[in-house]
């Protein structure tokens, strides 16, 4: 018998009852509606020989009979994707996860739907039925997703993601030529213009491609002008035809009302009567017609709110250059087309355009470079008088600041009469925004800058390992600008890079000066700056200058090796009564007591702290203030990070800290991960939990503490005792055991890991000891 054979021998029903569950999986196309009626106990048996087309069509008649499919979809994660997924103990709807990884797996062709029966069902499109559950996405490489997503084949595909997308991510990207890009643009503006994404990542990209990373931050903000060589298909954009018929109403009722002359409606609505037809074989002529130069000197102003009639909105403007009818995308079905959200930042433009020749196609992405090039010294003298104040001089102190102007950066070269900025058209923009391990030049900073003072969706903002030295600067300019509009929504702000430009805490007195909205903020360095000699001088207007009140809740501070002066920290805890969490990484503690003084500022100035961290802060000789820590009545939850609490203590104090954890109702979470606690301190800590103590702790990390399994076997027999002491009743719920040596007897481990799981949820990973010693041995 071959091995085909056996193993479909193997497979084959046993029962006739199987056999008859097989048989109906196998005809579901003729029986499904009747199969939906079949009651549960049939069902529970059929749902497993489903394909997934029918398995997730399934999912209604399953709930209705009381079942679940997470089990089926876990198995067939197990089966087809071959690897565990991370945070998987977290994973709630495995159906989800599923379809989203398999449809990001076929998209980038990693995955072949041949390979097992259950994916190869002829009525199964992999892309078009799993987009649905698709709510983050990963773009790699040369883009080829990008490409395929915007075929014409696969339009039902986009339409299915702009309804269900949440996050983009861009990883590894390469340079790319300009069709690609144009497959980008289309992409970008149906997910995020006219759909529902509202995050942007990148991540890793060493060597950007300026005019790529460009295209992408201006895109992601909202800003478009669109340009010839975006038609596509030969068919515009339905969403932005949709709504310039509708911004075209409004215009001329707003000229109506207002009561304008004729010689202006002629002017600024000529082209508004344009009609669908008119407009898509003006569109064609264009394309078809002799290269032609760039737009030049095209420019816009602001003006108020009262806008003469012959002017549309920056969002509805409908001339046969604008936005709406260049950029094309593939038709989109009545039922599923929205109104665009209003213009952001701004009431009413006035479009001034060009009566010379279009745009040359070739030249579609200039306009991605002139957010950083326009002139803004008309602007900057406006806002000059009227603000009446100098709002960025804590900029200017830093050595080659390249801001200026609260609404952007001066200008810094390159040639003059591309079209700006303020032409464009402004559709929905994300409210999350990520960089990560991507350099940003001079230039790239001044571009995201301009952009930032008006992104008013904005609301999250990372930027990791960026290298921005002295161009941090130029990002908190466009930052400082946002929040003075009434609509702005930022709240979160997370820096990280290799060297620090200025002292941490000087950077933080300047970010919650500018910021005083923020509710988040994360400052972190690995190392000073390699020059000390280039770190520029504390700046007077940031340290003198007293901090306005903030509404900070979270702040967390990676020093890179420096003092922690607690009288730099004072102002800041001051201006920030509402801070609820409080993190502090990597720093050295000048005196002995100056974790005294912190403790003491803490307590006057920051009555609403649940959360305290401190990380890789040597805590060896300060025993006396740890313990004041884990009393603190309105703490909930401490940690103590590789913070050396034992190096030289003695057993006492182990005791006292037990003692006082018992004493304290209000904690609920003590982390000491790195504290070297070894099996005997862990098999104390169990105490923690005895019959007369009143703590209500439900969380403790013992995680990278040299624990092995005896140790761990022996904490949880007194863990039993004490809950049989207790009548069964423990608050403890979670335990986290990552990086210990539980690999030295797999034996003893599984077995205190099982009666462990009895009593709480335990989080541990399939750690190599003898690596870990290894490598620690090979950098010694």
């Amino acid at each position: 018998r071959s091995v085909p054979q056996a193993v479909m021998a193997a497979e084959r029903p046993r029962s006739l009852f199987a056999l008859s569950a097989a048989a109906v999986s196998r005809s579901m196309a003729a029986l499904e509606r009747d199969v939906w009626a079949l009651p549960g106990h049939l069902l529970r048996v059929l749902l497993p020989l489903l394909t997934v087309f029918h398995l997730e069509r399934a999912e209604d008649a399953a709930r209705r009979a009381g079942l679940s499919t997470q089990p089926i979809w876990r198995k067939l994660w197990d089966d087809v994707m071959k690897t565990r997924p991370p945070n998987s103990e977290s994973i709630t709807c495995w159906r989800k996860k599923f379809l989203e990884t398999f449809f990001s797996n076929v998209l980038h062709g990693v995955l072949d739907v041949s390979s097992d029966w259950r994916l190869n069902d002829r009525h199964f499109s992999p892309l078009l039925h799993s987009s649905p559950h698709v709510s983050q996405l990963t773009l790699c490489n040369m883009l080829q997703g990008a490409v395929e997503l915007t075929a014409e084949h696969n339009h039902k595909v986009l339409e299915n993601l702009a309804g269900s997308l949440q996050i983009l991510k861009f990883q590894h990207l390469l340079s790319c030529d300009q069709s690609v890009r144009r497959s980008l643009v289309l992409l970008l503006h149906r997910l995020i213009h006219h759909g529902s994404v509202s995050q942007v990542s990148m991540y890793s990209w060493p060597v950007p491609d300026t005019v790529l990373l460009v295209l992408i931050l201006t895109m992601s903000a909202g800003f478009w002008r669109s340009g010839n060589a975006l038609a596509c298909h030969g068919s515009l954009c339905g969403l932005c035809r949709e709504e310039e018929k509708a911004q075209s109403q409004e215009s001329a009722q707003e000229g109506a009302d207002r009561g304008c002359n004729a010689e202006q409606e002629g002017r600024g609505g000529e082209n508004q009567k344009r009609s669908p037809e008119e407009a898509d074989a003006h569109m064609n002529s264009v394309l078809s017609g002799p290269r032609s130069p760039p737009l030049q000197n095209t420019a816009c102003v602001e003006t108020s709110s009262e806008v003469p009639c012959g002017h549309t909105s920056i969002q509805g403007a409908s001339s046969p250059h604008s936005s709406s009818e260049q950029l094309s995308c593939l038709p989109v079905p009545r039922k599923t087309r929205r109104r665009l959200k209003p213009a952001v930042g701004r009431k009413r433009r006035c479009l001034r355009r060009s009566r010379g020749h279009c745009a040359d196609p070739e030249d579609l992405y200039d306009f991605v470079f002139t957010v950083a090039r326009e002139d803004n010294s008309g602007l900057l003298n406006k806002t000059s008088t009227t603000e009446g104040e100098n709002t960025e001089k804590w900029t200017s102190s830093s050595p080659g600041s390249p801001c200026t102007g609260p609404a952007g950066c001066k200008k810094r070269g390159g040639p003059a009469g591309i079209l700006s900025l303020k032409a464009a058209h402004r559709f929905r923009s994300v409210s999350t925004l990520e960089l990560f391990s991507i350099p940003l030049t001079g230039e790239t900073c001044r571009t995201l800058s301009n952009l930032l003072s008006s992104w008013v969706s904005l609301e999250n903002l990372v930027l990791s390992y960026n290298g921005l030295n002295a161009n941090i600067s130029c990002i908190l300019s466009g930052l400082r600008a946002l929040s003075r509009h009434p609509e702005c929504r930022f709240r979160a702000l997370r820096v990280s890079d290799m060297f620090s430009h200025m002292p941490c805490m000087e950077l933080v007195r300047c970010i919650l000066s500018a910021l005083p909205q923020l509710h988040t903020l994360s400052v972190s360095f690995d190392l000073k700056n390699q020059l000390e000699g280039s770190r520029p001088e504390v700046n007077p207007s940031c340290s003198e200058a007293e901090i306005p009140e903030s509404c900070l809740e979270v702040l967390e501070i990676r020093f890179p090796r420096e003092p922690l002066h607690t009288a730099f920290l004072l102002p800041v805890l001051k201006a920030s009564k509402s801070l609820q969490q409080l993190s502090l990484d990597s720093a050295t503690l000048p005196c002995p007591q100056e974790l005294g003084l912190l403790l003491e500022v803490l307590k006057e100035c920051t009555p609403n702290l649940k959360k305290l961290s401190f990380h890789d802060v040597n805590l060896a000789e300060h025993q006396k203030e740890v313990l004041l820590l884990l009393q603190d009545p309105g703490l909930q939850e401490i940690t103590f990070s590789f913070c050396r609490l034992f190096e030289s203590s003695t057993a006492e104090f182990l005791s006292e800290i037990i003692n006082t954890v018992k004493r304290n109702p209000s904690l609920k979470s003590l982390k000491l991960p790195g504290n070297r606690l070894g099996n005997h301190r862990l098999v104390a800590l169990a105490d923690i939990f005895s019959e007369d103590s009143s703590s209500s702790l439900c969380q403790l990390d013992v995680s990278s503490n040299c624990i092995k399994p005896d140790g761990l076997l022996e904490f949880t027999k007194k863990l039993e005792g004490h809950i049989q002491q207790r009548g069964g009743q423990l608050p403890f719920t979670h335990l986290r055991l990552f990086q210990n040596w539980l690999d030295q007897d797999a034996e003893t481990a599984q077995e205190a890991l099982r009666r462990l799981r009895a009593v709480c949820s335990v989080v541990n990973d399939a750690w190599d000891s003898s690596q870990a010693f290894a490598d620690y041995i090979s950098v010694m």
